[in-house]
């Protein structure tokens, strides 16, 4: 495994995330328990989840599941860098969704309660909440942090200038800021290069971008649909909603998907460790999220780390995905 300091920070962090958002829907707790005892075996230190993560309406799922593997004891916590998320609603009543300092105080009092822990590593608003101010967010923070219940603060789903806007007052306020944002980021869907990127870099924002198969675009998918048309079940049948989402994008970008599999073929490469292995090249990038349902799929991700990516292959990855270009020269000139 090779690791990285998290942005700025002196965190030191796994350059593959463990995600555990189909942790009690399409994993098994027991199957997530292997899944996470295997991750800390592989050095992937950080696990990364969210209060709404298992999607049962206000239960926490996947953080109670995370919080039972935790109390087996056996260093496990000591050795995770644990992170959740909140923002989405989790109760019927107001203030119980969004960034607000009330919010913000009772959705991490329910994740230490749900996890079964006194403090959180990585405490991040999973989404901008457009109504509530800046310092209103930081006061609620820093009172978590004086309180020892949160370490770090980062953010996902941030566009740049809400990540620059929260940096600048972070810091006339004395305090070190985000150190992470996740944003969804790969091959198909190079848009974080415009302005999330470069604003990462510019603030010491560790990035660590979600969905990098691209909900399985990136993964083969292509020969797995020759695979199935000879009677071997397709990964992922019987998802119907997320399943016919994932083929409208397919028929979209067919061609490249297709030209990119032709490559990775070339190449002697898995589709899914391609995928993986260019965001480990790309400046500004930590640590990708990975989703395995298995502790299969999880041996599988850590081979990206061998895979060798020359000028050339990037060149052409380059050519079958073209990225948008910096701003402001994507659209200016």
């Amino acid at each position: 495994m090779e690791f990285a300091n998290l942005g700025r920070s002196g965190l030191i962090i796994s350059r593959l995330v463990l995600g555990t958002d189909n942790f009690g829907t399409q994993t098994t707790e027991e199957d997530a328990f292997a899944i996470m005892d295997r991750a800390h075996e592989l050095g992937i230190n950080l696990i990364d989840t969210s209060n709404v993560y298992g999607w049962r309406f206000g239960e926490g799922l996947t953080e109670q599941i995370i919080g039972r593997w935790l109390a087996q004891g056996g260093g496990r916590r000591d050795r995770t860098v644990l992170a959740t998320k909140l923002y989405g609603r989790m109760a019927e009543w107001p203030n119980n969704s969004g960034l607000s300092a009330l919010h913000i105080r009772r959705a991490c009092e329910d994740s230490l309660r749900r996890l079964g822990t006194d403090h959180i590593d990585l405490y991040q608003p999973h989404h901008i909440d457009r109504s509530t101010p800046w310092e209103e967010i930081w006061e609620a923070m820093e009172i978590l942090k004086t309180q020892g219940k949160i370490v770090y603060v980062g953010s996902s789903n941030h566009p740049a200038w809400h990540l620059a806007g929260g940096q600048e007052i972070a810091a006339r306020r004395g305090h070190l800021g985000m150190v992470s944002e996740q944003t969804i980021y790969n091959l198909l869907e190079r848009r974080a290069e415009l302005e999330v990127l470069p604003a990462c870099r510019h603030y010491g924002v560790g990035m660590m971008p979600w969905s990098p198969l691209d909900a399985g675009l990136l993964g083969g998918i292509l020969r797995k649909e020759r695979e199935h048309l000879l009677g071997k079940p397709l990964p992922g049948a019987g998802m119907a909603p997320h399943r016919s989402r994932r083929l409208v994008k397919l028929d979209r970008h067919r061609v490249a998907v297709q030209a990119y599999e032709d490559l990775c073929a070339k190449l002697g490469e898995d589709p899914a460790d391609v995928a993986v292995a260019w965001l480990l090249r790309q400046p500004g990038v930590t640590a990708p999220i990975i989703g395995p349902r298995t502790v299969e799929q999880l041996d599988a991700a850590v081979r990206a780390f061998e895979v060798n990516l020359d000028e050339a292959t990037l060149a052409r990855l380059d050519e079958i995905f073209p990225g948008p270009g910096p701003a402001p020269e994507a659209y200016s000139w």
